[in-house]
């Protein structure tokens, strides 16, 4: 393969958790040679750059779970990393409202969950909504004090700084040559680099990067856009406002989100894209929908879930039924209130047997760390798994 690069772990991926786990090798092993691989010509262009820029709590997650774990203690050291570099950020907290009796009792289950993942949450009837936000109308809410926001693409380029890191942009991963002494890695834009250790998080494109080096996952990453309005009335939203999710959804709903800026974001939804980049409807890729239908985990998704599909769907292609479900939450917003924003797209693993991932995915193979699922909350809890996958990957290290 040439000549190149020779360092001690090579991370396939610039988003955020390739660069916190860069960043994390370089304080857990001081002196360990790290290069970074990202096929952009920056970091964070892709799930970390392009979502809401919330610190989330944790409190949606399975106690005991690694999203919990890993978000509850993210949050908190995502705050203090903000602090120490002059990032600008804020602990706002958020209100969880039920807007229908149906959700009363998922909403005192999600009071109970905070609770056991060690989260205080404050339980508000109607006229202590209108307290915190007077345009807000509920039948009973939480409020979740440690969530907070911040701009993820300003704290990737800390991480990528701070890593010591060598990072190389502009070429997307087309070869990995497994060897007995460790990997080489070649890029599209020439690039080769000779690692003892290789770690994969390549977000949007980790399960074909897994497959190039010779690892059955087990899953295949489905791409679901979130598509996001801003509101032209910020005034009518003071914080940050979710809805009371689907508990058989990674999902959380159409939320309401003030950012650093004072601009308040609107969405996302999850409709499925027509590629694994496809932040429109006009972007289609053949490879991709052909990796999707040849899956048949993506079969057995869509006839289990396909009501829930044919709605966000719908929620995307008529700007009325959009704003319908904001209004559930704000009665007063119209749709000429939204004004279109930047679309993401959420990397969601789905399994053989239909079922979308629900818990952070890591897998190890020789000399290789894989991290397989890690869309929200995984910039809140970036600094926890970076640390995690890099521990795994000077484990592989150590007995390469």
């Amino acid at each position: 393969m040439g000549v190149g690069v020779d360092c001690d772990v090579v991370v396939i991926g610039g988003g955020i958790v390739g660069l916190s786990t860069a960043h994390a090798l370089s304080r857990l092993a001081p002196g360990t040679r790290v290069t970074v691989l990202e096929k952009e010509d920056g970091p964070a262009r892709h799930q970390t750059g392009r979502n809401s820029g919330v610190i989330h709590s944790g409190i949606y997650y399975r106690p005991g779970s690694l999203k919990a774990r890993s978000a509850v203690r993210g949050a908190a050291e995502m705050v203090k990393f903000c602090a120490e570099y002059g990032i600008a950020h804020e602990v706002t907290g958020k209100l969880i409202v039920a807007t229908e009796r149906e959700e009363l009792p998922r909403l005192h289950a999600l009071v109970q969950r905070g609770r056991e993942n060690g989260i205080p949450v404050r339980e508000l009837g109607p006229a202590q909504i209108a307290e915190y936000e007077p345009e807000v109308r509920g039948l009973a809410a939480i409020h979740v004090g440690t969530t907070g926001i911040v701009d993820y693409g300003q704290v990737a380029a800390q991480l990528a700084e701070s890593s010591g890191a060598e990072i190389v942009y502009g070429g997307a991963v087309d070869l990995i040559s497994r060897r007995p002494a460790g990997v080489a890695v070649r890029t599209t834009a020439g690039a080769v680099v000779r690692s003892r250790v290789l770690v994969n998080c390549a977000g949007l494109q980790c399960d074909r990067i897994a497959r190039l080096a010779g690892d059955e996952p087990g899953m295949r990453i489905i791409p679901f856009r979130g598509e996001y309005y801003d509101l032209a009335r910020p005034s009518l939203v003071r914080g940050l406002v979710y809805p009371v999710p689907d508990p058989a959804f990674p999902f959380l709903g159409v939320h309401l989100t003030r950012g650093i800026g004072g601009g308040v974001h609107v969405g996302p939804n999850a409709v499925p894209a027509l590629a694994r980049e496809g932040y429109g409807w006009g972007t289609a890729s053949p490879r991709d929908l052909a990796d999707e239908l040849a899956w048949p985990g993506a079969w057995r998704m869509a006839s289990r879930h396909w009501r829930y599909g044919a709605g966000e769907i719908r929620r995307s292609l008529s700007k009325r039924a959009f704003t319908e479900a904001v209004r559930r939450l704000l009665p007063e917003v119209s749709s000429t209130d939204l004004v279109p924003a930047a679309a993401g797209v959420r990397a969601q693993a789905v399994l053989r047997d239909g079922t979308l991932v629900d818990d952070f995915l890591i897998r190890e193979a020789p000399r290789t760390v894989h991290v397989l699922n890690a869309p929200s909350p995984a910039a809140t809890a970036s600094l926890p798994i970076g640390r995690e996958v890099a521990r795994r990957a000077l484990a592989a290290l150590a007995s390469a």
